[in-house]
């Protein structure tokens, strides 16, 4: 039972050490006018998956505010 929750917990952490594991993503952005669309890319470097989220969905935001029509973003 001990080794069996030693294993366990070990398993536990190595599984959240690479959640918080800083990596390279891109932020793919589309945005459409009328019958025209146009696509962007971001690099966001060396974060975490949540930093880039949010990251992304800034870039979204900022395009939304800025140009007519629509845009939307994804990692």
């Amino acid at each position: 039972m001990k080794t069996k929750l030693i294993t366990l917990t070990i398993a536990t952490l190595s599984i959240l050490s690479f959640g918080s594991c800083k990596k390279n993503y891109t932020c793919t952005c589309t945005t459409v006018i009328g019958s025209a669309s146009a696509t962007d890319t971001h690099q966001i470097d060396n974060v975490t998956l949540p930093d880039a989220k949010n990251t992304c969905d800034n870039y979204e935001t900022q395009a939304n505010n800025t140009y007519p029509g629509g845009t939307t973003c994804h990692l």
